[in-house]
């Protein structure tokens, strides 16, 4: 099938960007700002570039209210580094630390920390097919922690948080790759906060690092160069090459979010599209929804339907019909709907109007 125009894109990532966010690139690419030099040829260490890394920065502080003494970090590498990472510029070898297990992500999380200390899962649904998120009486957090990890929203299995996890005093970690400026945040109950960018923010490539003096100060004195959040600060996230392409796109998605109505905006109109679709999946049991009701994400949207045989139509007549990315992660199955930013309402719209159709022509 060949597709001639842009399709209503519910891809979990690499996801869709608004429209004239990607106009704003097309336009950049033989010329920059006036410079000359084309976007994806721009050196990292020009004056034109270091505009746009501060322009950036200066946006992502203002729409998510990060505390001024707070470090703002452009890394490479993904949310799957700073597991790792993380722990290692924060832990010690037999410090202890705590885990929330809700999801493949803070599996993997909980893993890499596991390198370097005592990493324990104070609560793990897996047996339940991780379909909920615990309350703050489902589990407890140990005295001689160090601090408590947790990973906001699950985009494999359709469930987040929707409250700010008891931590026994501990400092906050948080893997928030996948809903960061699309729902509500408190920068300044966390230390650490991690984000790859290619869901909410931007394209792939980038990671968000946000960190507190606390967590600045935990960094020790003898870690590898580019494992080293001090480093990296030290030279304003320009250490090494950056992804210079993604940055943009980033400076220009924050504009895109300021433009229409900053956090709030983005806030309300990813529970308008959330809700559009939930209300279609609750209308009839020929959908079978994931998460538990009050654990659902906002920004993925997991269901399943009565046979494989019926889910492999539906992706096939959905794409068809210009509807895309709606397929289940591989080791997960079923559909999927990712409603990240830039996905509009008008493509949630077009979605539940073929489920609508799908249903009436299927469900015998």
């Amino acid at each position: 099938m060949t597709i001639t125009g842009r399709i209503h894109n519910f891809g979990a990532g690499p996801a869709v960007l608004p429209l004239e966010v990607v106009e704003e690139c097309r336009k950049s690419l033989p010329n920059l700002n006036n410079s000359g030099f084309g976007l994806l040829e721009i050196s990292h260490r020009s004056k034109t570039f270091q505009n746009i890394v501060d322009s950036s920065m200066e946006k992502l502080r203002r729409i998510l209210s990060i505390p001024e003494d707070y470090t703002v970090l452009y890394l490479q590498g993904g949310a799957s580094l700073q597991f790792y990472m993380s722990a290692l510029n924060l832990l010690r070898e037999n410090e202890k630390v705590d885990f929330l297990v809700t999801g493949v992500w803070s599996q993997k999380a909980l893993k890499e920390a596991s390198r370097i200390g005592d990493a324990s899962a104070r609560w793990d649904d897996s047996e339940n097919g991780f379909r909920s998120i615990p309350s703050n009486e489902d589990y407890s957090v140990r005295d001689n922690s160090l601090y408590l990890h947790y990973t906001s929203n699950n985009t494999l299995f359709g469930t987040q948080f929707h409250h700010l996890p008891e931590s026994n005093g501990k400092p906050r970690v948080l893997d928030a790759s996948s809903d960061i400026m699309g729902v509500p945040l408190d920068v300044s109950s966390h230390d650490l906060i991690y984000a790859g960018a290619q869901k909410n923010l931007g394209p792939s490539g980038v990671t968000v690092v946000i960190l507190s003096p606390w967590a600045m100060q935990r960094v020790p004195s003898d870690l590898p160069t580019m494992l080293d959040y001090s480093v990296h600060s030290s030279k304003g996230s320009l250490f090494n090459t950056p992804n210079t392409f993604g940055i943009f796109v980033l400076d220009k998605v924050f504009s895109w979010i300021e433009n229409n109505g900053g956090l709030e905006g983005a806030i309300t109109r990813n529970k308008a599209k959330s809700n559009l679709l939930y209300q279609e999946l609750d209308r009839t049991d020929f959908w079978l929804p994931h998460a538990n009701k009050e654990c659902r994400s906002v920004m993925n949207v997991t269901w399943r339907l009565p046979s494989v045989e019926l889910e492999e139509k539906f992706l096939k007549e959905s794409l068809d019909a210009g509807l895309g990315g709606l397929k289940g992660h591989r080791s997960v199955g079923g559909i999927r709907a990712s409603l990240y930013n830039g996905c509009p309402i008008e493509s949630v719209e077009a979605l539940v109007t073929f489920m609508r159709d799908f249903e009436k022509s299927n469900n015998r």
